[in-house]
């Protein structure tokens, strides 16, 4: 019991020292997401397959952004859950919910564009924006169905000790976790594994197909094969070390072992998968028209000030300074 109350201890000061950052990606993530959002509502006028994947994308980092805060308030000093068990449970379920909405999101995106690119032929005329609004509430209710469990396994629990804290757990009971672990393992494989599997294929695929075609320079498959490199690194980091960590916490939490080591890289990659929602506006302004006219024409701005500077400095340094009188 000892050790269980050490380890316990030593997570909730771990974790009191960085709810700033869950603030930090609430709204550097608002901004983003709320303004690729508006982008689209509002500037976007022909919407087409990747713009419909992008817009759910936003919404749902959107709405993973909104699940932080209360997160960021049990985490402030001291640790404790203030808002029920009903909240407990709902947070949870919009954790996890949109956390796979995002892969699945993140997948869908990266196949379209295998679609369009390695099989051109194929997607004129057969692939239009119905279907991907279709695909999109399918996954919305795939990523519903497969969070459901949540509400069953997530629940309170109060401190032994004096200090007289609340926990909210986003697995379950100790005794419940020999029947929560096969779920966890399915979330981790079907709810990450498979959509990195797919955005993997694609962006491979894609790859390959840039590099065998001749109309493009080297500079520009040099561009694309970075791009297609990115996007798979940017998935593997965030979401694969966060699942494997978190399986293996919980193997060691059913265990009664207690590894600080495993339990605080677990903590890290929990802030690291926060930050994909930070990321994703970026992907946004490559794949609709009216945010890549917005950049596009923000940078033209700050060219045009800036040579615009630099001629006024130059006019000043001509300028013949004025001859003093003679006497």
């Amino acid at each position: 019991m000892g050790q269980a109350a050490n380890c316990k201890q030593q997570l909730d000061s771990f974790q009191e020292q960085i709810w700033f950052l869950l603030i930090l990606q609430f709204i550097l993530a608002v901004a983003g997401n709320g303004f690729a959002i508006y982008r689209f509502v509002f500037r976007e006028h022909q919407w087409h397959t990747g713009t419909v994947y992008a817009f759910n994308l936003a919404v749902s980092d959107l709405l993973y952004a909104l699940s932080l805060l209360p997160i960021a308030s049990y985490y402030y000093p001291p640790k404790d859950w203030r808002y029920g068990l009903v909240l407990c449970k709902l947070e949870r379920f919009f954790f996890f919910c949109n956390l796979y909405g995002s892969t699945f999101f993140v997948a869908c995106i990266s196949l379209n564009r295998y679609i369009a690119i390695v099989h051109p032929f194929f997607a004129h005329g057969r692939i239009e924006p119905r279907h991907a609004k279709l695909l999109s509430g399918a996954v919305w209710l795939l990523v519903m169905a497969i969070s459901a469990p949540v509400l069953a396994f997530s629940t309170l629990e109060h401190s032994e000790n004096n200090t007289n804290r609340t926990y909210c757990l986003g697995s379950a009971f100790k005794p419940d976790l020999p029947k929560y672990w096969p779920y966890s393992l399915f979330l981790a494989a079907f709810g990450c594994g498979l959509p990195f599997f797919l955005t993997t294929f694609s962006c491979m695929a894609i790859a390959c197909t840039v590099i065998r075609s001749h109309s493009l320079t080297a500079t520009e498959k040099y561009k694309v094969k970075a791009l297609v490199c990115m996007v798979v690194v940017l998935y593997a980091l965030f979401y694969l070390p966060f699942h494997i960590l978190r399986n293996l916490n919980l193997h060691n939490h059913m265990h009664s072992k207690c590894n600080i080591p495993v339990n605080h890289f677990y903590q890290v990659t929990k802030i690291l998968v926060n930050f994909h929602i930070c990321i994703h506006p970026l992907v946004y302004a490559a794949m609709t028209d009216s945010m890549q006219e917005y950049c596009c024409r923000c940078f033209r701005w700050w060219k045009e000030v800036h040579e615009e500077e630099k001629n006024v400095e130059l006019r000043l340094c001509n300028q013949t300074p004025p001859q003093r009188p003679q006497d």
